[in-house]
């Protein structure tokens, strides 16, 4: 056949297709995301669900706490995560980390749920930032545009400086109490941070937030700082190998790290973490719907 009267396409023409394929395919990513995720829209309705889907969430520490909230927040659709934590996986974090297998013993751990979340919602944004929050790196470290944070770190340096942070920026934050020593899911709370119990990390924090962010010393007076702790008796490590319900003499069973201290379970870590992911929805949530609630209002008092 002669080819002698075919015209190459316009560039018109092939910028004409090129758009439409790129509309194809961002309805295509738009379809996907709505189907992959219409059981949380069909929860939360229309507007929080884009409230999550634009939504950009930033979780500090991601061990055997933050693992499983940036797990529950990846599939309910959250747009944009950023995830910080200097640690690697180790092969002791097993017993309560979501991430913690076989193959990925030695890898960093925000990497290793990177690569996860994006498996489980091809579409978000995610931040993978190896490295530890500090009092003079958290400029850096947390992002201006961040709408929520989830602190899940067991240091109570670092614990108060980014909750005193997020404070002075009204930024909203929940954080996270201890999740060692504990057996019994059923008794994890939601309070005040100011209202804790049984927590000693979180005691210490709010000591610190007093004595050197110049947080209220009223004990009447509220933080307004969310918080998820438990209110269990805490379970002891014996020199003997047993437990007991009473706080030993060294200070080395208080801490929870790889080789000593507090033990520690899937079931009651990942209820923390599931708790945390649920108030940071919540709010969400709630900010996304506050416009149609003020406009009801108004139309009702007309």
């Amino acid at each position: 056949m002669s080819t002698a009267n075919v015209k190459p396409p316009s560039a018109d023409s092939v910028a004409s297709d090129s758009v439409s394929n790129d509309l194809v395919s961002n309805n295509n990513v738009s379809s996907d995301y709505d189907f992959r995720f219409g059981g949380i829209r069909r929860l939360y309705g229309q507007r929080a669900f884009d409230a999550f889907r634009h939504a950009h969430v930033v979780v500090v520490g991601v061990g055997g706490v933050g693992s499983w909230t940036v797990e529950a927040l990846a599939r309910s659709g959250i747009g944009k995560l950023t995830l910080i934590d200097l640690d690697d996986v180790c092969v002791s974090n097993v017993n309560r980390q979501l991430h913690a297998l076989d193959g990925t013993i030695g890898q960093p751990k925000v990497d290793v749920l990177a690569e996860r979340c994006r498996l489980i919602a091809p579409e978000i944004e995610i931040v993978a930032d190896t490295a530890f929050v500090t009092p003079t790196n958290l400029a850096e470290r947390i992002p201006d545009d961040a709408d929520h944070v989830v602190d899940a770190i067991d240091s109570v340096i670092a614990k108060a400086a980014l909750i005193a942070w997020c404070k002075r920026r009204k930024m909203p934050i929940t954080v996270t109490g201890a999740a060692g020593g504990q057996t019994d899911p059923t008794r994890i709370q939601v309070a005040d941070l100011t209202r804790t119990e049984h927590d000693p990390l979180l005691s210490k924090v709010r000591s610190r937030l007093r004595r050197d962010y110049g947080f209220s010393r009223n004990p009447k007076r509220r933080f307004s700082v969310e918080c998820v702790y438990s209110d269990e008796q805490l379970i002891y490590p014996g020199a003997d190998g047993e437990v007991c319900l009473q706080k030993p003499g060294s200070g080395d069973a208080t801490r929870l790290d790889c080789a000593s201290g507090f033990g520690a379970a899937t079931f009651l870590t990942g209820t923390f973490g599931f708790v945390a992911a649920s108030k940071v929805l919540e709010r969400l949530a709630k900010k996304a719907n506050q416009p149609a609630a003020a406009n009801a209002t108004q139309e009702e008092s007309q």
